[in-house]
C-alpha cells in the first residue's frame, strides 16, 4: 500500500487495495488539510458583516447612492453564512483552543445580515450532519426538488410564515430538547423587522427593501441552491459516500460557494472550505473507487 502513490489515478491499483487499506489513505490524506486556521474566512465573516452594517448610514446620509448600495448589501448577504459555517465546525477554534472566542465572534456575527442566529445554525446543521437526505429527521431536507425550476417554487413556498423550513428548524430543535434556542430567533427577528418599520416609518421604506429585506431573500434563494440542493440532489440516497455528491458549475466555484466540493466537507467537516478543492483532487481516486457521484468535477 506505500508503494501506492495518493495522487495517483490508477483505479486498477487502487482496485487491488480492501476497504480498510483505502480508508488509511483517505484518512492519511485528509489529515493534512486539518487543523489549519482559516484566517481568511476570519476577516471575510467580520469585514463582511461591517460592510452591510456600514451602508445603511451611508446610504441614509447621502453619500453612497442607493443603486450601488443594492447589489452590495445583496453580496453582502451571500457572503453571509460561510464564514459562521466554519465556526458551526469549530474550524477556528474548537472547546478548550486558545482562538475560541474568535470562532464563536465569527459564528454569532457574520450571519446577521441574513438574520440567522449562530446556535440555531450550529445546533440544526449538525443534526443535517447526521441524518443528511432522511425525509423525516434531516432538517433541510424540504430543499430537495427534482429541477432548477421546482427548487424556486419551493424556495418561495419555504419562505412563508407556515413555510416548510421554518416548521423544519422548530420541530428539529424541539427533537433536540432546545426549544430554549427559539428565543434567539425571536430576538433576531424582531431586531430586523423593528429596523425595517423604523426606516419605513421615517420615509426610508424603498431603502429598508433595497438594504435588507430583497437582498436577504435573493441571497436565500442563492445559498439554498448551492449549499443544499446542488451538492445533494436528487437527495434519495443515504450514506458516508452516499448523500453528497461533487458537481461542476457553469458558473465558476466562486458563484457557487466552493460547494462543487462539498462532498469532501460531509466526509471531513474539518477541512476548511477554502482548502476542498485541493483535498478533493487529492482523494479523488479514492472517492472514484468507493463509489461516490462525482460528476464530471
Amino acid at each position: 500500500m506505500d508503494q501506492i502513490s495518493t495522487n495517483q489515478d490508477d483505479s486498477s491499483a487502487l482496485s487491488s487495495l480492501n476497504d480498510v487499506q483505502l480508508d488509511v489513505m483517505e484518512r492519511k490524506i485528509a489529515t493534512k488539510y486539518m487543523q489549519i486556521v482559516p484566517w481568511g474566512a476570519v476577516v471575510w465573516g467580520l469585514g463582511n458583516c461591517l460592510m452591510f452594517i456600514a451602508l445603511f448610514p451611508l446610504v441614509l446620509m447621502d453619500i453612497m447612492p442607493l443603486w450601488i448600495a443594492f447589489p452590495i448589501a445583496t453580496l453582502n448577504c451571500a457572503l453571509a453564512y460561510l464564514p459562521s459555517h466554519e465556526a458551526q465546525h469549530n474550524i477556528i477554534g474548537g472547546p478548550g483552543q486558545r482562538l475560541r472566542w474568535l470562532n464563536e465572534c465569527v459564528g454569532h456575527i457574520s450571519p446577521i445580515p441574513l438574520v440567522l442566529p449562530y446556535r440555531i445554525l450550529r445546533a440544526t446543521h449538525m443534526v443535517h450532519h447526521q441524518h443528511c437526505n432522511d425525509p423525516e429527521l434531516d432538517p433541510d431536507y424540504d430543499v430537495h426538488a427534482r429541477s432548477n425550476i421546482d427548487f424556486f417554487v419551493q424556495y418561495l413556498k419555504n419562505i412563508q410564515p407556515d413555510g416548510g423550513r421554518n416548521n423544519a428548524y422548530g420541530s428539529c430543535l424541539e427533537r433536540l430538547g432546545r426549544t430554549d434556542l427559539m428565543l434567539d430567533s425571536a430576538v433576531s427577528e424582531g431586531i430586523y423587522l423593528t429596523v425595517l418599520l423604523a426606516m419605513a416609518w421615517s420615509g426610508h421604506a424603498i431603502e429598508a427593501a433595497l438594504l435588507w429585506w430583497l437582498p436577504k431573500l435573493i441571497a436565500g434563494a442563492h445559498l439554498q441552491y448551492y449549499l443544499s440542493w446542488a451538492p445533494h440532489r436528487p437527495g434519495r440516497e443515504q450514506g458516508r459516500y452516499r448523500d453528497t455528491r461533487a458537481f461542476k458549475s457553469q458558473l465558476g466555484n466562486i458563484f457557487s460557494a466552493g460547494m462543487q466540493y462539498h462532498i469532501i466537507h460531509h466526509l471531513y467537516p474539518r477541512i476548511p472550505l477554502s482548502l476542498t478543492p485541493a483535498a478533493y483532487r487529492e482523494l479523488k481516486p479514492i472517492l472514484a473507487q468507493r463509489g461516490c457521484e462525482l460528476g464530471n468535477r
